[in-house]
């Protein structure tokens, strides 16, 4: 009896460090957000234990105190200004959004996400002069915290910042490759990570010719041949030729953290559940193994998938896909199987629990509606304020007649209106009805209810409580 309790408890231990280190982004754009504390029991539910957010909201970071969750805290790009033309607008941050979580019982911050992406090419340059500055500013105000040691201000950067025909010629973009070696010169100096977003679905998506199974890490492609070290997969070549470009300004043994990876389900021919199955099982495999890539073998790499959930508010300026990144619904459930511990087991992540829907009340085309002159305005107003990437080519839903159209358009506008009852009406060209609309293919959404409280465990309840009230009384 004692040697099965032994081999049980030696297995629990090597689960949980196939886990270790695993993070993922928790974006809140959602029309109907589920709440924090939800969000965070689902994160302990499935031994997530870090996460990268794009803010500090408060009720998150509320949420987060006392559950022990590495958190990766964020000043959006907007605020990037701000915090480079004044030190004591550094300060005045760190103060409000690190220093006052900072305490036994509250949030276990590691890093300081200094804008997302700022050297994004369609940003023409927009944050070039204000984003090495801004790090300076909000590092040097951790210094100054006494906090500096243990929590690190990083630039969550695209992978287009660098480039290279084959990974060993990795370099720094020429225009901006003065201001990366500044930037990661100063990351050396305060022992700060370089931090990339690498996302092999858009290698897919911005070329149509690109090798599709060079996307996955299961085989089947082509390798690319760099000198002899054979590349199977785009992952690995993407974060080499990052590698050789840190090298190449002297740093090529800095730490490198995966701030986004991940694979959407929805709003494009290649955006399917069962390809975003197929890449997570073959990067999580990876990952539990500590493979490393062919420039840094058999090493553990810190990453955070992206993302956790839906987000059907997002902008979708990049693509239909933008709002469909989440491993989640939008409701916390699971989309397909996904063994987080990287063992490769047919399971399903632990969903969101005590979630609450509004009523089974859904919106559709009236067909006894007399003038349908005005329906095509209504579908475009309906999609100007709701989600309906899902009818875009090569997506979920596309392919339905007119009417079939109309109805997804006028459910998604009702939904995100709570179900108003004015909201189902469009001059009387839809009805609601209580029969669900949903083909095999396309979900008619119902959606959450966004005061809806999932119960806790008492302890982590009392634990956030006590947490939140000192928050408050720093406030």
């Amino acid at each position: 009896m004692a040697r099965l309790v032994t081999a049980a408890a030696m297995a629990m231990l090597l689960l949980a460090a196939a886990v270790e280190g695993l993070g993922i982004n928790w974006g809140t754009q959602a029309n109907h957000q589920l709440p924090p504390k939800t969000v965070v029991q689902m994160l302990k539910d499935n031994g997530i234990n870090k996460v990268k957010l794009f803010d500090t909201d408060f009720a998150a970071m509320s949420a987060l105190a006392g559950s022990g969750i590495e958190v990766m805290v964020a000043i959006p790009n907007k605020d990037l200004g701000t915090m480079a033309s004044d030190y004591s607008n550094a300060k005045d941050w760190v103060k409000k959004n690190v220093k006052r979580y900072d305490f036994d019982g509250g949030v276990t911050i590691k890093y300081v996400a200094v804008g997302n992406e700022p050297f994004l090419k369609s940003y023409n340059g927009s944050f070039i002069n204000i984003t090495l500055p801004a790090l300076q500013n909000i590092q040097n105000a951790l210094n100054d915290a006494g906090i500096g040691d243990r929590i690190k201000a990083t630039v969550p950067l695209n992978a287009d910042v660098y480039e290279g025909t084959v990974p060993s010629a990795g370099k720094f973009r020429d225009e901006i490759a003065g201001l990366m070696t500044d930037i990661v010169k100063f990351l050396a100096k305060n022992n700060a990570p370089f931090t990339v977003n690498i996302y092999p679905f858009l290698s897919l998506y911005l070329d149509e010719h690109f090798p599709f199974n060079f996307a996955f890490f299961d085989g089947g492609a082509t390798p690319v041949n760099d000198g002899g070290i054979m590349y199977t997969n785009v992952f690995d070549a993407n974060f080499d030729t990052l590698v050789a470009a840190l090298k190449a300004v002297g740093h090529g043994d800095m730490p490198i953290v995966v701030g986004e990876v991940g694979w959407p389900t929805d709003g494009d021919k290649n955006a399917k559940t069962s390809l975003a199955e197929r890449f997570y099982a073959g990067l999580l495999k990876r990952l539990a193994a500590n493979v490393g890539t062919p420039a840094r073998p058999n090493q553990y790499i810190e990453m955070y998938l992206f993302g956790l959930v839906d987000e059907d508010a997002k902008s979708i300026a990049p693509g239909n896909f933008e709002r469909h990144w989440g491993v989640l619904r939008y409701d916390g459930q699971p989309k397909f199987a996904m063994d987080l511990t990287g063992q490769g087991r047919n399971t399903m992540l632990v969903p969101a629990k005590g979630v609450e829907y509004l009523p089974k009340t859904w919106c559709v085309i009236n067909t006894n509606a007399k003038d349908m002159s005005k329906l095509g305005d209504s579908i475009n107003y309906a999609c100007s304020f709701a989600d309906c990437t899902p009818l875009g080519f090569g997506s979920s839903c596309n392919g339905m007649d007119t009417n079939g159209n109309a109805s997804y358009a006028f459910n998604a506008y009702f939904q995100a209106q709570s179900q108003k009852e004015e909201a189902c009406n469009f001059q009387g060209l839809a009805v609601p009805v209580e029969t669900d609309p949903s083909t095999s293919t396309c979900n008619f959404t119902i959606q959450i209810k966004s005061s809806a409280v999932a119960a806790t465990a008492p302890v982590a309840a009392g634990v956030v409580v006590a947490a939140v009230a000192q928050l408050l009384l720093l406030w």
